[in-house]
């Protein structure tokens, strides 16, 4: 939602620009070149351009937005690059050409207006006085919540802010478990939420039952009164990261993740976009892929395209298609290996199509048989899935649906070649059974496409 509504904020103050620019340059004749010379057509045009720049150089991802610096670093980039473009699109429309004296304007008021505005949402985000964070208790004072209270302050951007911990403990009272203190006791949180004005207050007390101590009556009154929200650690937690903590996870998780029959039509719904999608993603990248097909096959001996056993939904197995990428028998004598940063068994055209993503491309015929959706967990080699299954709770249930080309631990996680990066991968990949939706699904691809533009996390 704050991302949303800093993109809509920003749609309006780029029209805002582009209106003032029009009007500086063609003061005499501005309402005849916004309504009979296509001049809303074209204003909209050079915003849509900027916008999509601003997307694709991180200035919507509120953890990439903490440092002002690096704001207007990417600034002067989107803009660089939207001024390229649209010099492409004024070539191929020229009907819808922007005169040059207003483009230069708005460019230069473009760049002044949003970084004098994010230089505001920077202050407002940091600022403790700024009524747009909510502040939030913390029950409980264990490994839960200080892990919790880590994630928050992390994320500042997110819209929260902590106040201190709750527990039972009075020799804790006022002593630091990360940064925030122990601010009082259980039996006094009415009084601590009066007193700090608290929004929210978070219950992550590791063991409830048979302590006596957890405060039932005053979270009921509190929440029901409206006077602040309650809720668990392990929902506050998901919403704030985007991943599941697979240690808070209870067995009924799984049990009532899921929503009403209604998902079958989503199942069926879901399905006939992968297939137009993935035909239609293959008939586009088809040169691409002759040109690929072809370098592999004068760099090294060997065929062009690499088949690999994987697991899909529910266990069941399928061979994945993609261009070979590493040398004829790279695991002959070593076995099967996760890949490596600058992977020795990787030929030099392999490198480059692993780093752009290239040798995923034959996997639309994948998406066509039925074996994977456009997003998904990424599908894992069977010896790695038992092996990652007898060490990783909950780790069978990534196949509970089917796997994708890409997917939201993809796009949240860089490249995983160890156990813990699978543990990290597998937090992503619950969220995203847990949560998944076409809306999110479209998320997802478009991140993805960033990724792939800019070459980030191949290996």
């Amino acid at each position: 939602m704050r991302r949303f509504l800093l993109f809509i904020t920003e749609t309006l103050l780029l029209y805002l620009v582009a209106l003032l620019a029009a009007t500086i340059r063609l003061f005499d004749s501005i309402w005849y070149e916004l309504v009979a010379n296509r001049g809303w057509a074209k204003l909209s045009l050079m915003v849509l351009s900027i916008q999509l720049m601003f997307y694709l150089f991180d200035l919507y991802d509120l953890h990439a937005t903490r440092r002002y610096r690096r704001v207007l670093r990417n600034i002067i980039k989107a803009l660089g690059a939207a001024t390229v473009l649209l010099a492409i699109l004024f070539y191929a429309l020229p009907k819808l050409e922007v005169g040059r004296g207003v483009f230069l304007i708005s460019l230069a008021l473009t760049f002044l207006v949003i970084s004098l505005w994010r230089l505001a949402v920077a202050w407002a985000s940091g600022h403790p006085q700024i009524g747009i964070r909510e502040r939030v208790l913390i029950l409980g004072s264990g490994t839960q919540a200080v892990e919790t209270a880590r994630a928050t302050i992390e994320r500042r951007n997110a819209g929260f802010q902590v106040i201190g911990f709750v527990d039972n403990k009075p020799e804790l009272i006022g002593k630091s478990l990360i940064n925030p203190t122990v601010v009082g006791l259980t039996n006094d949180i009415s009084d601590l939420v009066e007193k700090h004005q608290v929004d929210r207050i978070v219950v992550a007390l590791e063991d409830r039952r048979g302590t006596g101590v957890f405060p039932t009556e005053e979270l009921l009154n509190l929440s029901l009164s409206g006077r602040v929200a309650v809720e668990e650690c392990a929902n506050y937690y998901e919403r704030l990261t985007g991943k599941i903590a697979t240690e808070l996870l209870r067995p009924s998780w799984l049990i009532f993740a899921r929503g009403n029959r209604a998902a079958d039509i989503i199942y069926h719904v879901r399905r006939v976009i992968n297939l137009a999608l993935s035909i239609v993603g293959f008939t586009l990248s088809l040169p691409i892929m002759a040109l690929v097909a072809i370098a592999v096959k004068l760099e090294s001996r060997g065929p062009v395209f690499y088949t690999q056993e994987r697991v899909g939904k529910n266990g069941r197995t399928f061979k994945i298609i993609k261009f070979r990428s590493m040398s004829v028998d790279a695991e002959k004598t070593s076995g099967p290996q996760w890949a490596e940063k600058s992977d020795p068994r990787a030929t030099r055209v392999g490198r480059v199509i692993r780093k752009l993503r290239l040798d995923e491309l034959p996997q639309f015929i994948n998406i066509i048989r039925g074996d994977m959706n456009f997003v998904g967990p990424r599908p894992e080699r069977p010896v790695f899935v038992t092996q990652l299954s007898d060490i990783i709770p909950y780790y069978q249930q990534r196949h509970l649906i089917k796997p994708g080309l890409t997917g939201w631990a993809q796009i949240k996680f860089p490249y995983g070649s160890s156990v813990e990066d699978s543990f990290e991968k597998l937090r992503y990949d619950l969220y995203y059974i847990k949560n998944r939706s076409l809306f999110l699904d479209t998320i997802i691809i478009f991140e993805t496409v960033k990724t792939v533009l800019f070459g980030r996390g191949g290996r």
